[in-house]
């Protein structure tokens, strides 16, 4: 008899990796929300999310590696994330809760997997933070320069971020992500009326870019459309060129959209709204981004990116003298990179704050302040985390860190809709994704080529992150897990049962 004790225990300790929570437990953690959000409010939601960083900071890094076809990589990144925006709507559907791909992977593949996409999370939402602090900071001193005010330049940006310019450390961007987490720490209210408007704003200062700068362009300046291809290495370079490494590279401007699956528990007929909310968001922040690349690589040809990279669209209105429009998309777009900002630090903090309420993470990071109600700790020690990060790290390495981890968790849930579609096909589901398995597949296969885009550093850094890790999880969630104390308690209650009975 101890001998079949032992077996089963030994079973135990092989199957623990793959433990699982069911559906009914995660909807039972789930703290009760009005249903409010309609397609409108979802809508709004999913373009806050997405516009405010990419467009703003990116475009002229992905102008210099796809020139004017960047318009078609910006495309090749929507596709992806609308095939993943489906596979997002079915997950928000059958276990409406926060927590995101986190949640979603404890229901499919068991605690380990989860444990590795919340801590790629941990990097995507801190990494995009830091990598919006020095976007932040590179308008923020624009802004300044129109009221002849300049800052040291050796505090205006990150080592080697500025080619031919020598900055040490990014005052302005360390200095916001300080204020925004000190704002987070003592509790911030968020409502759709809120939100409504600042995205508003946010429209309103794109179009008004368009409608003011398409009268420069100069068609000449898109030819060669294309002078990279598809695909390909300059001499030299370990970069690589192309519309597919320039979609990986911009792919960062549509990171957020799965915030509108995030908010299934306040949302009104969420089988039908949910899936309108993200694909209506998507499809407004494509149309805008193309028509912006190619306004912009009409204006300034792309080899000229170079030179204002840290603020590309500023730079393409001072080439068209227009100094009082460039104070205004100034003013907008650090109001909306601090919005982004606000939303990733605030979503880093909830991240770890469950993984701790699972125990896989120290209580250190759940531990709720008695006056705030906010998990202040934790709030703290990421937000200096990415504040010195976005100070003294460069820009090119932070962003495609972010790309990579949110590629990542795009698969993991595209993956887990296959799986759960197999395993537990009775199972209710508000919103199913159309096409299975062919959408899911079509995803991981779109995933799969943005990752592929990415350069080989990032790909190291990548895995020594997750290695990182590993090396957390078996060192201390895997002792710590709650669900591990709940299987162990019950397991030594059957063998207690089973001497009992044997005596």
């Amino acid at each position: 008899m101890l001998e079949n004790t032992n077996e089963e225990e030994n079973k135990g300790n092989m199957s623990d990796l793959l433990r699982k929570k069911d559906v009914a437990t995660v909807v039972a953690e789930a703290t009760p929300l009005k249903r409010t959000m309609k397609t409108f409010d979802l809508t709004m939601l999913g373009i806050g999310a997405i516009i405010g960083t990419g467009i703003f900071v990116l475009t002229g890094k992905g102008a210099l590696t796809a020139g004017p076809a960047l318009s078609l990589s910006f495309l090749l990144a929507a596709i992806c994330c609308g095939f993943a925006g489906l596979c997002y709507a079915e997950f928000a559907s059958m276990a409406p809760v926060s927590g995101s791909a986190y949640s979603y992977a404890y229901l499919a593949f068991g605690e380990l997997i989860a444990f590795v996409i919340g801590w790629d999370l941990i990097l995507e939402y801190a990494l995009q933070a830091a990598t919006v602090s020095a976007g932040w900071s590179g308008y923020f001193n624009k802004l300044l320069e129109g009221f002849n005010l300049h800052l040291p330049v050796e505090l205006t940006a990150a080592y080697g971020t500025t080619p031919g310019v020598t900055t040490y450390f990014n005052l302005p961007g360390f200095v916001i992500v300080l204020l925004i987490t000190w704002v987070l720490s003592i509790g911030i209210n968020q409502t759709k009326r809120t939100n409504d408007i600042m995205v508003l704003i946010k429209l309103v200062i794109i179009v008004l870019f368009i409608a003011c700068t398409v009268w420069y362009v100069n068609p000449a300046n898109w030819k060669p459309f294309s002078p990279y291809g598809i695909y390909t290495f300059q001499p030299g370079s370990t970069q690589p060129y192309g519309i597919v490494p320039a979609a990986s590279i911009v792919f960062f401007s549509f990171i957020g959209f799965d915030a509108v699956s995030s908010s299934a528990e306040e949302t009104v007929n969420p089988n039908k709204t949910l899936p309108r909310g993200i694909l209506y968001s998507l499809a407004i922040s494509t149309v805008l981004y193309i028509i912006m690349t190619l306004i912009m690589t009409g204006i300034v040809p792309y080899q000229k990116f170079a030179k204002f990279i840290d603020a590309p669209v500023a730079g393409v209105i001072l080439a068209t003298g227009m100094n009082w429009l460039a104070f205004i998309v100034n003013l907008g777009a650090l109001i909306g990179m601090t919005t982004v900002m606000l939303v990733q630090l605030y979503g880093q903090s909830r991240i770890c704050y469950a993984m701790s309420r699972d125990g896989l993470f120290p209580k250190f990071f759940g531990d709720v302040h008695k006056k705030y109600r906010t998990p202040f700790k934790g709030t703290w020690f990421f937000g200096l985390l990415t504040a010195f990060a976005g100070g003294f790290i460069n820009i090119n390495i932070l962003f495609e860190l972010v790309n990579i981890g949110t590629l990542s968790a795009f698969i993991i849930v595209s993956a887990g809709v296959l799986w759960m579609r197999k395993t537990q096909p009775n199972a209710h589901r508000g919103f199913k994704a159309p096409g299975v398995p062919f959408t899911p597949i079509l995803a991981i296969a779109f995933c799969l080529v943005l990752i592929a885009g990415l350069n080989w550093e990032t790909w190291v850094r990548f895995v020594i992150w997750l290695a990182i890790g590993l090396c957390v999880y078996f060192g201390y969630s895997r002792k710590n897990s709650v669900l591990g104390k709940q299987a162990q308690s019950k397991a030594r209650k059957a063998i207690d049962e089973a001497v009992a009975k044997q005596q």
